[in-house]
């Protein structure tokens, strides 16, 4: 039998899951479970392991607790040699309370649960996949790592609003997201650059955006503030938005709170202003203006916020690209590249073509890296770093 870390990601439309041998972290297999709710379920294996199950596929409109509770059954029917020594989570949202990975009980559970209402597209997912890990395996070991936790280290004035104390002090501030990411690209960062303790903005470019300023490899500010709603256009997320539209549309519009969930979280973005897909590799292959309007948006409002969290910095060092978006798209970063060229940023266009680790031209002021981002493997580490013993 080998030991091994199971590594659960449910996000808001997929489902993520790794596997890491215990003694050295060595990856046995991956799969993504994709489209979740649609008529074709995909799920991608990849990895040493992943041939061994790569029939395997859930069933036609799974959503994410039936998913879940197939990836469970395939990996416990398939892979019958594996012996789960614990399994990490992510978990979106960890308030003030949690600003480190912790084992998972009761009373954890309970106060998680507590903080569903500030991530509603995610938490709820996370928590089901803990109790569905539960079910299965009441005495395995879970663990719990936040996407807010990274961000923890911000000054009070950058995760503050200008509300009323009371608020500020009831929970109301900037937590900011995509933790688990950056606390990734953070640490790999060196290996890249000289300058990976200067001024840093890491750009997680995917379904949901955001970009974080580093300082000595620490998180100073993010654009995602109290919600996952916050800060650039996303595939079905509009990102910071006026206040006031939403009173209009509640004062004229009839708008109530579901609907403007739904139009909040579902059908902006870029789905929304393209009126076509959420996908950038299906707008970039449109001929549709509205497709061509849609990504101008995204890098326009990208760029902004590079500039706003570059003055928060006083300068800029280097910029990484990373996640879906990030990772793949040329063309998005080029076009945000271009617009961020009085910051010193000036890409090369051959290596930006390829795809190469590191995309700046020989005189470019900034350097600009494409690096390939891993929450899985962090999620591993907490795993095996409370667990191993």
């Amino acid at each position: 039998m080998t030991d091994a870390w199971l590594v659960v990601n449910a996000g808001s439309s997929s489902i993520r899951a790794a596997l890491y041998a215990a003694e050295d972290l060595a990856p046995l297999l991956r799969v993504h479970v994709e489209t979740l709710g649609g008529p074709a379920v995909r799920a991608r294996w990849s990895g040493t392991l992943g041939p061994r199950c790569s029939d395997a596929a859930p069933a036609p409109g799974a959503g994410h607790d039936a998913a879940t509770g197939w990836l469970l059954q395939t990996i416990n029917a398939w892979l019958p040699e594996l012996a789960l020594a614990g399994v990490g989570h992510r978990v979106v949202h960890g308030g003030r309370e949690f600003a480190a990975p912790v084992a998972v009980d009761a009373a954890v559970l309970e106060a998680l649960e507590r903080l569903a209402p500030l991530a509603p597209q995610h938490q709820p997912h996370n928590l089901a996949a803990i109790r569905a890990v539960a079910a299965r395996w009441p005495r395995l070991r879970q663990v719990a790592c936040f996407d807010t936790a990274f961000h923890r280290s911000q000054p009070p004035l950058a995760r503050a609003f200008a509300l009323p104390r009371a608020l500020t002090d009831a929970g109301i501030e900037r937590y900011g997201f995509h933790g688990l990411s950056y606390e990734f690209l953070a640490g790999e960062l060196p290996r890249h650059t000289p300058r990976a303790g200067g001024r840093v903005i890491l750009a997680h470019l995917g379904h949901g955006a955001s970009l974080c300023a580093l300082r000595a490899g620490r998180s100073v500010a993010t654009t995602m503030g109290f919600s996952t709603l916050d800060g650039l256009v996303m595939g079905t997320r509009c990102g910071a938005i006026d206040a006031g539209v939403l009173l209009h549309l509640m004062q004229t519009q009839g708008y109530d709170e579901a609907r403007l969930r739904e139009l909040l979280y579902a059908r902006s973005g870029l789905l929304g202003v393209s009126a076509i897909s959420d996908d950038v590799r299906t707008l970039e292959a449109s001929g549709d203006a509205r497709a061509a309007e849609a990504l101008e948006l995204f890098a326009y409002r990208a760029a902004a916020e590079i500039g706003a969290l570059a003055s928060v910095l006083e300068g800029l060092d280097a910029l990484v690209f990373s996640a879906g978006i990030g990772e793949h798209s040329a063309r998005m970063r080029a076009a945000i590249g271009a617009r961020c060229a009085w910051l010193g940023v000036a890409l090369d266009a051959d290596a930006n073509r390829a795809g190469r680790a590191r995309i700046s031209a020989a005189a470019s002021a900034v350097d600009v890296l494409v690096i390939p981002t891993d929450e899985e493997l962090v999620i591993a580490r907490a795993v095996r770093a409370l667990c191993g013993g």
